[in-house]
């Protein structure tokens, strides 16, 4: 009995052991998954988010990383880095469309054309990649048809390099064409449609990307996900045009009002913040240096007027310099990098109200006669007190009686005039009050 016990013991320990040996390395084995949420216009600040994700998912071996993309577009030398960082990954990278509701617009094609597997949700869509100048408008015609040109074969080539429809492309750029998920699988723009990321992952198991030859194990794999960090975000608002507008004047404004008043330090220090920030906003975005001189050149002119009398023509071609450079700075960016032209308009004018009383009070402080100064103690009543002094206005003064008669402590005198740092006094009948 106790022989046949111990067998059985051994062998349901050594069926045990079976298990647990087989189900180690299939835990190990568990492919890994890096899933990107990429919700932000194309800008440096989104491509230096992306392209640190996508450097991350190779050094720490992922299986594959995930883009999951939903952006009205943006800047082109932005668009041109991420997607070039796809094409150089080492690991397969997938853009996925999502969620329902998401869209790959303007250069959300192009970063979706450069993927190993272009996938969407089923209630999204892909296209609108027609190049539009710094206003919105439509480029010029000469300059339309290099960059048309050049659009279409960029996009045509990376849709080629997948083995994706070679066609559409063409007509994203030229005619604005914009695809449903259905749409876009239908005519092979697209790899795959599916409704969620899991699902996604489990369709792709076993499928051959092109041209990389990466052959995908994804099902069940463990997905670890990324958002924009609140610096990212931070960063990215720093970068609204307006915003950079806004704090440029706030801290040009601080600093000369420290420079005007010193030993306030708040306003001086505030401003000096509010410069930096808009500093960094204005560097990141491409500017017209015309315009930033432009603004330069206002702000001088307002400054100068308050000390030149020129009835308002410098502040009104300051106003107009100014509205016209803040204008001008940003006008070589897509539609969602231009600064609004109402609210430069009504910067401009509130502007202008404040100059205008600004300068008004200053010509009344400058029209009005003096209050201190020598010419005012003409007139005024003192006492005498000893040793010829005469105490005035909270002061003791050298005094002489204008006949030449000794002062007498007590007396009451008023001053005629002042001989250097004496006055020149005479009798005066009217007593003095209490002091």
């Amino acid at each position: 009995m106790k022989t046949r016990f111990l067998r059985g013991f051994l062998g349901a320990g050594a069926a045990v052991g079976a298990v647990l040996a087989l189900a180690a390395p299939a835990s190990a084995a568990r492919p890994r998954v890096l899933a990107v949420h990429f919700d932000l216009e194309v800008n440096p600040v989104s491509q230096g988010y992306v392209n640190h994700q996508l450097k991350r998912a190779a050094s720490d071996h992922y299986d594959a990383v995930v883009i999951l993309l939903d952006t009205p577009g943006g800047l082109l030398e932005s668009m041109r880095k991420i997607y070039q960082a796809e094409l150089a990954s080492p690991i397969p990278v997938i853009v996925y469309v999502s969620p329902d509701g998401a869209r790959a617009a303007s250069a959300g094609v192009w970063i979706s054309e450069a993927a190993d597997i272009l996938a969407m949700a089923p209630q999204t869509n892909i296209g609108s990649s027609t190049p539009i100048n710094g206003t919105g408008q439509n480029i010029g015609k000469d300059l339309r048809r290099k960059v048309i040109n050049d659009a279409v074969a960029s996009l045509t080539a990376l849709a080629e390099r997948h083995g994706r429809n070679t066609t559409w492309p063409a007509q994203a750029v030229r005619q604005a064409s914009n695809l449903t998920a259905s749409q876009a699988l239908k005519m092979h723009v697209i790899d795959v449609v599916a409704p969620s990321l899991p699902a996604l992952l489990t369709q792709l198991d076993g499928r051959k990307t092109v041209p990389k030859g990466f052959t995908l194990h994804l099902a069940g794999a463990r997905i670890d996900e990324v958002h924009p960090s609140f610096f990212n975000k931070f960063l990215n608002v720093l970068i609204d045009p307006n915003l950079v507008s806004l704090l440029f004047l706030a801290g040009i404004a601080g600093i000369g009002f420290e420079i005007f008043h010193p030993g306030v330090v708040l306003p001086g220090a505030l401003g000096a913040v509010a410069l930096v920030l808009s500093l960094f906003g204005a560097f990141i975005l491409p500017i017209t240096w015309g315009g930033v001189a432009l603004v330069l050149l206002g702000l001088g002119l307002l400054v100068i007027d308050v000390h030149v009398v020129s009835h308002g023509a410098l502040t009104v071609a300051g106003l107009i310099s100014l509205a016209v450079g803040a204008i001008m700075t940003f006008n070589n960016v897509p539609p969602p990098y231009q600064v609004s032209k109402p609210l430069v308009l009504s910067v401009a004018i509130g502007l202008g109200l404040l100059w205008a009383f600004a300068i008004g009070k200053a010509v009344q402080v400058r029209r009005r006669p003096p209050t201190v100064g020598a010419h005012t103690l003409v007139g005024a009543q003192g006492q005498v007190r000893r040793d010829g002094l005469v105490f005035l206005n909270g002061e003791l003064w050298q005094a002489r009686a204008a006949d030449g008669e000794p002062l007498q402590p007590g007396q009451s005198v008023r001053v005629e005039r002042l001989d250097g740092l004496t006055l020149e006094v005479h009798h005066d009948r009217e007593p003095v009050g209490s002091m």
